[in-house]
């Protein structure tokens, strides 16, 4: 049973190591979960979720995985065994389909692959069969979480009709689909990205208590030496410039949720909006978007080379409202897009473009491609894993 959860869970493109694994296997031999009696199915759940998943966008992933596998269980029939047998050629297959070189020289100097397989033979030989009235092994009539016919109040019935009716399968809630790093994000979610852009210095007058140092100097002076310093603040300045109108009015949620987690996360925020592409004017409001402008040569002047720059766009145009001259579909522009871009992408080096359209269908619209190249192809998805790939990128 041990060994086909594993390789689903890689299977899923969940990032599971063998190294992992073995903590998992380790845990079980030293009873972290307790006594044999006490074991419980939510309580193997929770346990290799904490052990295998390395970051909450694989939760919904490894759900899925876990409720495949042990639905897949419970077509075991009662009189059927369970067989444990391995072929040797079938692990060293397992060990060359899953295992980086990096992970394979670390197995060598364990001891290398036969003894690693070993253990993983000892774990799926314990159960040799069909399990009777007992707490642990699949079976029937007993309190193991895993069986029919018996009695465990939070158990998977496997196999039978069932008789307590109490079963619970806490995965089956999926409670954290949201966070699989393919869909687009909530408020909550994003916030949890955007924080990876945080960064936070000493600035100010001197008057926070610094322990450490107050500890350190009391030390080496004997008597009580006092130690200030100044408190800890958020330096990162973020300017979001939000593309309103057209086709992206079946994006506003987003763009609203994205809005109000940046000014929660970000204390030195400014916003502008523009429309399909920067050009020589911005604007703070949508109602007096067409009387009360702000220039770009303006807003390039006002906000230095250190603030980091979020165009939020779905890219979606005519080639000509980037490229040409009076391409724009509102008013006649000087210059083109791209040139004003441009400038904004020199200007704020470190900046990047948001796109809340699917990755997968930007090579079909060839605006896309050209706010990509200006953009030095720092466009990203609003995604979960594009959010924090962006992030990483204005980290930089």
């Amino acid at each position: 049973m041990l060994l086909p959860f594993f390789t689903a869970l890689k299977d899923a493109k969940v990032p599971v190591s063998m190294k992992e694994w073995l903590h998992l296997m380790e845990a079980m031999d030293k009873d972290v979960l307790g006594g044999v009696s006490d074991r419980r199915v939510e309580d193997f759940y929770h346990l290799s979720r904490a052990v295998l998943v390395k970051d909450e966008k694989h939760y919904d992933r490894f759900d899925q995985v876990f409720g495949k596998v042990f639905k897949g269980v419970e077509s075991v029939g009662a009189g059927d065994e369970v067989s444990a047998d391995i072929p040797e050629d079938w692990l060293r297959l397992l060990n060359e389909k899953y295992l980086t070189d990096e992970e394979k020289a670390q197995i060598e100097a364990l001891g290398g692959f036969e003894k690693l397989m070993d253990t993983l033979r000892q774990r799926l030989e314990e159960q040799k069969g069909r399990h009777e009235g007992g707490n642990r092994w699949i079976g029937t009539g007993g309190t193991s979480p895993f069986g029919h016919g018996g009695y465990n109040p939070e158990g998977v019935r496997i196999g039978g009709p069932g008789k307590q009716g109490r079963a619970v399968k806490v995965w089956e809630k999926r409670e954290y689909k949201n966070l699989d790093d393919t869909v687009e994000l909530g408020t909550r979610n994003i916030k949890v990205a955007l924080r990876r852009l945080r960064r936070f210095a000493r600035q100010g007058a001197a008057d926070e208590l610094d322990i450490d140092g107050t500890i350190d100097g009391t030390a080496r002076q004997g008597w009580l030496d006092i130690h200030m310093r100044p408190e800890r603040r958020n330096t990162i300045k973020v300017l979001l410039f939000l593309d309103v109108g057209g086709s992206m009015d079946g994006h506003i949620k987003l763009c609203e949720e994205l809005f109000s987690a940046a000014k929660t996360e970000f204390k030195n925020l400014e916003f502008f909006y523009f429309h399909n592409c920067l050009y020589e004017s911005v604007w703070k409001d949508n109602r007096r978007r067409h009387t009360e402008r702000t220039p770009t040569w303006e807003v390039l002047n006002k906000y230095a080379g250190d603030w980091r720059a979020i165009f939020v766009g779905d890219a979606t145009m005519s080639p000509y409202e980037i490229t040409m001259p009076g391409g724009s579909v509102e008013h006649w522009n000087e210059e083109a897009g791209a040139v004003w871009l441009k400038r904004a992408v020199e200007h704020w080096d470190k900046s990047i473009w948001l796109n809340p359209v699917a990755e997968r269908y930007w090579d079909y619209t060839a605006s896309v491609k050209l706010i990509g190249e200006v953009m030095e192809q720092r466009m990203f998805p609003l995604t979960l894993d594009g959010l924090d790939r962006a992030m990483r990128t204005l980290s930089r």
